[in-house]
């Protein structure tokens, strides 16, 4: 039953790479970037360990104050009673003296314990931090250097690519021709105005001739 969950475990875990795999070859800036989310969040997770520690940190050291001045009130008040001769009441403040002193030392070893994990907590962390910002660092060169290779390719299709440059070509061509079309109808319609014009006016001076010879 092992072999069979191992062989099913390795048989996902197969499918899973080989789909992460060809996410990457298509698109490795967004697989960078999801894997960036993650470590961003684990990084947060470390944080909230941290903030815990520093919480944990101070209430043994509130707790291990606290059995320090009850074992060193309890040690007076045994002297006190040792000398007034009260057997008794020496008895119970001796015992409570020797139950503070005991916690105040586990609570002194669990203190030095919190205050030594708490250092190692804050050195992962900066250095979790500086990795993080190396990441994206390392992440906008990629995407500068991922820019620059898709504008090369564009521009090489542009400049080497004979289709297309004869395409360019064409379209320049039928633009040109759209002008010369255009400039030869308002030439024409220049011309044609003007001959309407010079006509009308060589009607009225030959009107304006035939009158003064009448006259």
């Amino acid at each position: 039953m092992t072999n069979l969950f191992t062989r099913i475990k390795n048989s996902v875990l197969a499918d899973i790479n080989e789909v992460l795999d060809k996410k990457e070859k298509k698109n490795p800036i967004a697989l960078l970037n999801q894997y960036l989310r993650e470590c961003e969040l684990e990084t947060e997770k470390v944080r909230k360990l941290l903030e815990r520690q520093y919480t944990l940190k101070e209430e043994f050291s509130r707790e291990y104050r606290q059995a320090e001045e009850l074992a060193g009130k309890r040690k007076r008040q045994a002297e006190i009673a040792s000398q007034a001769g009260e057997n008794e009441l020496y008895l119970f403040a001796s015992k409570e003296q020797a139950n503070y002193e005991d916690r105040a030392a586990r609570l002194k070893d669990a203190l030095n314990q919190a205050v030594q994990q708490l250092a190692d907590l804050e050195r992962k962390y900066e250095e979790m931090k500086h990795k993080l910002k190396d990441m994206h660092i390392r992440r906008m060169e990629l995407m500068g250097r991922e820019n620059m290779t898709r504008a090369e390719v564009k521009m090489n299709q542009v400049l080497n690519n004979d289709t297309y440059s004869n395409q360019s070509y064409s379209r320049f061509q039928e633009i040109e021709s759209y002008l010369d079309r255009l400039e030869h109808q308002v030439n024409s319609s220049y011309h044609s105005s003007t001959i309407d014009a010079r006509i009308v006016q060589i009607e009225k001076d030959m009107k304006n001739k035939e009158t003064h010879s009448i006259s």
